[in-house]
């Protein structure tokens, strides 16, 4: 995030230094390079057999993200032409879990007639509402159906179309993408727009609205790394930052070394500033390397299966990433099954076991629990501006909207997508045509 942050405020002008204590890019959504760092950083000390192949031939994401084909990041990289630097795959399914068995997810009104998920007039129901949400446009009365986009809440609009539970379910948290059921109860407006993003996302590539990029997550930030350097940002790894310097409450440099770098305005994820952020939960992940593809889902080399809360008696959904040696990301044959969901218990790992069920057998675990933390501030007093900790989702989504607010309250403008467009007459870092 503060990489894309860094790339953002160079194009628009702004004087960079971007310092990382650690020896590589993206903090702590890196990816981790040979699969041995992978074992002693979880601290397994046989490290990996020979069974895995090469060490060199693995990209393990800490933090497991999918890309929205039409999402907000690929509009970021698009804009940026961050592009140039990547190189993308589309994930091969999307799939939502329901009474022990995983189902494709239905967001088209075809694939909603041909799906197992519901019973004959029930698909009838739901192919109407999304040739409704197709068409919602708030700003066309015609479009509305007596819908009110700022005041009727979502749970009326399903009951307006007789939706039942499980089509609830899977619509809320397979298309919609929310974690929790709190959405239900706000107006729907939210809602369809999330569902639009899911459609047209899906209409992009087909296979699902998901794209990960080759040689795992890691490049993202290189990417826009390489964007601020082209823009006369400097970039310092493996440099510790001893100090956040302030005069009058406000921040004025940062100490490093016996060195002040000095600044108007910092950026930094909780782990600098331990003393102006709060807890805000967990999320255990569970990393697991297998070696075949999981059940029900046609062999894809790529999936995201989502697992509703309510079909496992929780609050929060647990997700599941799957990519493989497609994404050149894990050794041939091998695959990456990463499932995550947010703590409600003492046993966290016991929390994400209906994931886990569907991955038998595994290889190899490795779980991490890690703390969430958010701001307590919004830093315009300051100038810190913190983001927040990464949450349980699988898609960027809710990362983005975190830059957009970080942004907001730096620039005090609101952010736009058109600023950022590199100007034809830009210094590229290669000879444009």
């Amino acid at each position: 995030m503060e990489c894309i942050l860094s790339g953002i405020m160079s194009v628009n002008g702004k004087k960079v230094l971007h310092m990382d204590r650690n020896p590589y890019y993206g903090g702590e959504s890196s990816s981790i390079t040979p699969l041995e760092e992978l074992y002693k950083r979880f601290e397994i000390a046989d490290g990996p057999p020979e069974s895995m192949g090469r060490g060199r031939d693995w990209n393990v994401d800490l933090i497991p993200k999918f890309l929205m084909a039409n999402g907000q990041l690929v509009k970021m990289l698009l804009y940026t032409e961050v592009t140039r630097y990547l190189d993308f795959k589309v994930v091969e399914g999307s799939f939502v879990y329901k009474a022990g068995k995983i189902y494709k997810v239905p967001s088209t009104e075809t694939e909603a007639l041909a799906s197992n998920l519901m019973g004959m007039f029930e698909k009838r129901r739901f192919r109407k509402f999304l040739v409704f949400v197709a068409n919602f446009d708030e700003n066309d009365s015609k479009t509305l159906e007596g819908v009110d986009p700022h005041s009727t809440t979502m749970r009326e609009v399903y009951r307006r179309f007789d939706l039942g539970q499980d089509v609830i379910d899977f619509t809320g948290h397979a298309l919609a993408l929310y974690r929790t059921d709190d959405y239900l109860d706000q107006p729907c407006l939210e809602t369809i727009n999330r569902i639009k993003l899911y459609s047209e996302s899906l209409a992009r590539y087909g296979k699902s609205p998901y794209l990960y990029p080759l040689y795992g997550l890691g490049e993202l930030p290189q990417g826009f790394a390489r964007l601020s350097a082209i823009y006369g940002g400097t970039y310092m790894l493996n440099k510790p930052v001893d100090e956040i310097v302030m005069e009058g409450g406000k921040v004025v440099g940062v100490k490093s070394e016996g060195e002040v770098a000095r600044c108007k305005q910092l950026i930094c994820d909780p782990s600098y500033v331990p003393d102006r952020v709060r807890p805000a939960g967990k999320v255990v992940r569970v990393i697991c390397i297998l070696s075949h593809p999981i059940r029900g889902t046609n062999d894809a080399n790529s999936c995201q299966i989502i697992i509703p809360q309510n079909q496992v008696g929780r609050k929060s959904d647990i997700y599941v990433c799957l990519i493989s040696s497609a994404h050149n990301v894990a050794a041939q044959g091998k695959y990456i099954a990463i499932a995550s969901t947010t703590v409600e218990t003492d046993s966290p790992e016991s929390e994400v076991q209906p994931a886990l069920e569907l991955l038998e057998p595994i290889d190899q675990k490795f779980v991490a629990i890690s703390d969430i933390y958010e701001p307590t501030d919004d830093g315009t007093e300051s100038q810190i501006f913190c983001s927040r900790s990464y949450d349980a989702t699988t898609h960027f989504e809710t990362t983005c909207d975190d830059i957009k607010d970080i942004y907001r309250r730096m620039a005090g403008a609101p952010f736009d997508f058109e600023s950022m467009k590199r100007r034809q007459n830009d210094v590229f870092g290669e000879d444009e045509q």
